[in-house]
């Protein structure tokens, strides 16, 4: 595939990767500090994962455009060894 393409996927896949990271440390650092079982604590948490959940199907088919989309997953992974 295009490199740009491919360099963007890549660029896209690490900021979502540290913001998940951060938000999940946000998640932990609220659950020590807020009442257990706080609106916000369970608002948040559910957030972190529907964003985490979320974020993995929207990289799953960038990586597949990425890619040139391939005819099947083999095709990514004999990419990415060679």
């Amino acid at each position: 595939m295009n490199d740009p393409v491919l360099q963007a996927y890549k660029q896209v896949e690490a900021a979502i990767d540290c913001f998940n990271q951060v938000l999940h440390e946000h998640v932990l650092y609220l659950q020590n500090s807020e009442p257990p079982g706080s609106d916000k604590v369970i608002r948040m948490t559910n957030g972190s994962k529907a964003m985490r959940d979320s974020a993995g199907i929207y990289l799953s088919y960038a990586k597949y455009v990425a890619y040139g989309m391939p005819a099947s997953e083999d095709m990514i992974e004999d990419e990415l060894q060679g």
